[in-house]
């Protein structure tokens, strides 16, 4: 068996079973002459706050991927401009784009606010433009996990949405995903406690990668569309930006 890691270093997990998260089985999930290398996840979060419950659980989800073989990123969001008050040329714009364009997969983590993702959830993803990039669109094909935290009872409106968001911007999705109610309950100093909530976060990482590792070497395959082969670059620009 052809794994990422020889054993998953859980050191920094305390909430983890001992032996129970497994290493990725890459010889179960790669192809004949598909990529091997870490599977490169970027981690979006939807709160400025000191204490980001949002930020704090995407913190808890890249230490599992990075326990699994996984190399993970950050965006901070602060000072990242409304969409079109700046130019693309904007430095965050600019960092936000590499980093999708960087990435095989994403997580996306936003508190649930007025019954909805947070609007600078939202603004971080209209960043991320439809038209190509250079010939490259910077979400198509790629995997996205969904997460959100709410204050109070347990809802599933803002993981509905950014799913919708993930389906627009040609992402593929994976079927698990994780809500966490009453969040401020379920954290002490910046850490997730042991919980059902918990298991469900590394249900979710453990998910993402290996969709990740299914997907990335197959893109062309599974997301080339006829109606892109036949369309000029000019004529997608003009389509996805009008």
């Amino acid at each position: 068996m052809k794994t990422l890691t020889d054993t998953v270093d859980t050191t920094d997990m305390p909430n983890i079973v001992a032996g129970q998260l497994k290493p990725l089985d890459l010889s179960a999930l790669l192809g004949p002459e598909e990529p091997a290398h870490p599977p490169r996840i970027l981690l979006l979060y939807g709160s400025l706050r000191k204490d980001s419950y949002s930020r704090y659980c995407a913190e808890e989800g890249a230490r599992v991927l990075r326990a699994l073989g996984c190399e993970t990123r950050f965006f901070d969001p602060t000072g990242l401009p409304v969409v079109d008050e700046q130019s693309t040329d904007h430095p965050k714009v600019t960092e936000l784009r590499d980093l999708a364009l960087w990435s095989e997969g994403m997580v996306w983590s936003s508190p649930e606010r007025h019954g909805a993702m947070t609007g600078l959830m939202k603004t971080q993803i209209d960043w991320l433009p439809l038209a190509p990039i250079g010939g490259i669109r910077p979400t198509q094909g790629k995997t996205l996990a969904v997460m959100q935290v709410s204050g109070g009872s347990q809802s599933f409106n803002t993981v509905n949405q950014m799913r919708i968001l993930g389906r627009w911007m040609r992402m593929v999705t994976i079927p698990n995903q994780s809500s966490v109610p009453q969040a401020w309950q379920q954290f002490e100093g910046g850490r997730m406690k042991p919980s059902p909530l918990y298991n469900r976060i590394v249900d979710v990482m453990e998910e993402l990668a290996r969709f990740t590792i299914l997907i990335r070497g197959r893109k062309e395959m599974l997301t080339d569309r006829y109606s892109e082969r036949v369309e000029t670059l000019e004529d997608v620009h003009k389509r996805v930006s009008s």
